[in-house]
């Protein structure tokens, strides 16, 4: 059974993130990047499941620069055996990356597609589920535990509720969520591995997709800074306050 992952190339999580003057968007000048890290999650229950031996090859795809090939590098020495990457300069928004994972599983033929819910830059949550309509798969999200046995995936994923449990015919599409598992450590061994292993570039031109925005960021804004606290005399003082000038009671 071949499982693609699909890989992001973000800001890492660590850093402060800064909004460019003119309000356009993110400035990631000399900032610090790395891989999403629900796609991270789901490399990691990629390789695991391989270890089990109910996978035999793991594909990390990415779409983006050609500064990404670091991220499938380190794909690769998590486990994934090649890497594919879609060279990409412009913003690619999740319907074009749908589409672009769409050609990709119409070449590579994988029985199973895992990606994280959602990447931490614009926490969009909307590939997975778009992937999944343009194949017309099934599909499951959120995932916190998956199981492959008998041409299927058992996945149980995090409701309101509580635990939902729902079995999938494969080809399916399946989102991981954090509580799947926590990736290991790359060890220096297996990086120098990954420089070994295949990486094969494409474009969207190749795949025949147009990878054209559809959507417009008007203004990107920072939240508005925390005023400082003040001390009030007594509790009717406090309840007044609460309730006549931040209006929560």
């Amino acid at each position: 059974m071949k499982v693609l992952v699909p890989v992001k190339r973000v800001v890492d999580y660590n850093v402060k993130v800064r909004v460019k003057s003119d309000g356009t968007g993110v400035d990631i000048a000399n900032v610090k990047m790395s891989m999403n890290p629900f796609d991270e999650i789901a490399v990691e229950e990629a390789v695991r499941l391989k270890e089990k031996g109910a996978v035999t090859e793991v594909v990390a795809v990415s779409a983006g620069p050609t500064q990404a090939q670091e991220t499938l590098r380190t794909a690769m020495a998590i486990g994934a055996d090649r890497g594919i990457l879609v060279d990409h300069a412009d913003e690619l928004q999740p319907l074009a990356v749908a589409k672009l994972l769409k050609a990709l599983v119409d070449k590579e033929q994988p029985q199973l597609v895992i990606l994280g819910k959602q990447a931490i830059d614009d926490d969009a949550n909307q590939t997975g589920q778009m992937l999944a309509a343009l194949l017309d798969w099934p599909q499951a999200t959120f995932a916190s535990k998956i199981e492959l046995a008998d041409g299927s995936a058992t996945v149980t994923r995090e409701v309101d509720g509580g635990l939902e449990t729902l079995k999938l015919t494969l080809p399916a599409i399946i989102t991981t969520d954090l509580r799947l598992n926590e990736p290991r450590y790359v060890t220096l061994p297996n990086i120098m591995k990954a420089k070994k292993k295949p990486l094969d570039v494409t474009k969207p031109s190749d795949l025949g997709v147009d990878v054209a925005p559809r959507l417009k960021t008007l203004k990107v804004a920072e939240p508005p800074k925390r005023g400082a606290g003040i001390k009030v005399p007594d509790v009717a003082t406090l309840v007044d306050k609460l309730k006549n000038e931040a209006k929560v009671i």
